[in-house]
């Protein structure tokens, strides 16, 4: 599932950072800090994919030297407690292509050049070999002043001040989310990301009378594990899929993440099996089915799904898996006036109720027990084993209450001339049934 992340730090050398240093360790390269006199070699690092410089397009031709950029960037901080640079942390998507990956990190970071007239240098980095497979990101690195003709110049106060730097970021925020979910929708992803907090996303949701989804989110942010943290469950995980048994957290941290991430996996599949429920639903009722049959289809549709997520890609192969029936059998046109109820009646009870079933259903279709064939209908016995077993049953009978299917068996066991009401609740029910029957000839929809 496509997820958001964008943050945005500074490099201070208060906290003993520098931009040379960071730019270095980013990139895998080697990079000499003239100021401090160190050298920053990162040339063994794994795991970038691509990196590249953009600039304003009045920068001198020494901003493509990445050495050269951060050292001057440096050179132009003179406070002991300057902010040299600032680092824009992008998740990227998994279900994107690494070139459509590299070509919306680039959009945002020409994005931050235009807008605010500074350098930055990216660097696409692929997911940890021991971590989750699907945690492509960026790192954009940016000067905090502009870069002109003549090199760096003032600040961008814009993103320093308490009034307007939220303001802003909430706006880069923003378009990151745009870009992302243009590139799901171009390769025909449903899911999208969202840049706002749970709260906006809640009260949009209900906006729009969509409860489930607010129900959704109405839970708390995820808890950060923070690099010691994360190292131990990365590791906790690896060792439990060596060992081929279920990942339990190690820590506290790991165990609130990993609960809240199963929650809302739960959550997921739930919506995932109440859509194709109502798909089903629908199907089986332009096919002629009655609301009955319907929703019992349905029903079986969303409890078969797998659950690893996957679906078939049409419903009607859903559909042919639950109820046994081929694509084509689907597709073709069925008779007028076939009664499908009767049939799946037929069906279920020649599954649960053995030969009695057989034979009760023999009548269901208008033929006598000579038709059908003594031995068919019962086991044989002698006259006196049906004797008593018929005594037997009489006295049960008189002990207990008649059930479902033996009051169902007994109508069933009439003729059909003689199915008649014999008093006004048989007739009310009848005619229930008659208009139930009227209603799935006329095709009335019904949504789940």
């Amino acid at each position: 599932m496509a997820s958001y992340h964008l943050s945005v730090k500074t490099i201070k050398r208060s906290a003993g950072r520098s931009a040379t240093a960071a730019a270095a360790y980013r990139v895998g390269e080697r990079i000499e800090c003239q100021r401090e006199g160190r050298v920053h070699d990162y040339t063994r690092k794994q795991g970038i994919e691509e990196t590249f410089i953009l600039t304003p397009k009045d920068a001198p031709d020494w901003a493509q030297d990445r050495s050269r950029l951060w050292n001057e960037a440096e050179a132009s901080e003179t406070r002991r407690n300057s902010v040299t640079a600032r680092e824009w942390e992008l998740a990227l998507p998994s279900e994107i292509s690494a070139e459509d990956r590299s070509q919306i990190t680039r959009d945002f970071a020409q994005e931050l050049v235009s807008r605010y007239g500074v350098a930055v240098d990216v660097a696409i980095h692929a997911p940890h070999r021991e971590g989750d497979q699907r945690n492509h990101h960026a790192h954009v690195l940016t000067s905090t002043r502009k870069l002109e003709a003549g090199g760096f110049t003032t600040k961008t106060r814009v993103l320093d001040s308490a009034k307007t730097g939220g303001v802003e970021i909430e706006q880069m925020r923003g378009l990151w989310a745009e870009l992302q979910n243009r590139a799901l929708e171009r390769v025909g992803e449903v899911e999208r990301v969202d840049h706002r907090s749970l709260e906006k996303q809640r009260e949009t949701a209900l906006d729009r009378g969509d409860k489930l989804t607010a129900e959704e989110l109405d839970r708390d942010p995820e808890l950060k594990l923070g690099p010691a943290a994360n190292s131990m469950e990365r590791r906790a995980k690896v060792m439990a899929e060596r060992q081929g048994r279920e990942y339990v957290p190690v820590t506290e941290r790991g165990a609130v993440v990993h609960a809240a991430r199963q929650a809302r996996a739960a959550f997921r599949e739930m919506r995932e099996r109440l859509d194709i429920a109502r798909e089903t639903y629908g199907i089986e009722r332009e096919a002629g089915q009655g609301r009955v049959s319907a929703g019992l289809t349905a029903l079986r549709a969303a409890t078969s799904k797998e659950r690893d997520g996957r679906t078939s890609d049409d419903i009607r192969e859903r559909l042919s898996q639950v109820v046994g029936r081929s694509r084509d059998q689907d597709d073709t046109q069925k008779p007028e006036g076939r009664n499908y109820a009767r049939e799946r009646l037929k069906e279920i009870m020649e599954k649960d109720a053995g030969r009695d079933g057989q034979a009760a259903v023999h009548k269901l279709d208008g033929y006598s027990e000579n038709d059908l064939g003594e031995e068919a209908v019962r086991p044989s016995r002698t006259p006196a084993q049906r004797q008593r077993q018929g005594r037997s049953e009489d006295i049960k009978r008189e002990d207990r209450k008649p059930s479902v299917n033996e009051r169902l068996k007994d109508v069933l066991n009439k003729p059909r001339e003689r199915l008649e009401p014999d008093n006004d609740r048989e007739q009310e029910r009848d005619d229930d049934e008659n208009e139930n029957t009227r209603d799935r000839d006329r095709g009335e929809g019904h949504s789940l």
